[in-house]
């Protein structure tokens, strides 16, 4: 997966919405910039600061556990439910 910014603006919103993907696919949210502020040289930076510390996640335990109770329900024909 590649690396890349994220700039989102909604109409009628003053500020901007920064994320950031890293080489495995994680999201990091750097922050919200009013539009009148925001600086693409310190949104680089910030992301450069990220890639290079990047690291994959691991599920837990708990969290595998979970999603094989998950993909069981479904591949029984169930709808998956955690109740």
């Amino acid at each position: 997966m590649s690396r890349k910014i994220e700039i989102t603006k909604f109409q009628g919103n003053t500020h901007y919405n920064v994320h950031v993907i890293d080489s495995f696919g994680q999201e990091h949210h750097i922050g919200y910039y009013p539009d009148d502020i925001i600086s693409i040289s310190e949104v680089e930076e910030r992301a450069e600061e990220i890639w290079s510390n990047e690291v994959k996640y691991e599920p837990t335990p708990m969290e595998r556990a979970i999603k094989e109770c998950i993909d069981i329900d479904i591949k029984n024909g169930r709808e998956p439910s955690l109740d």
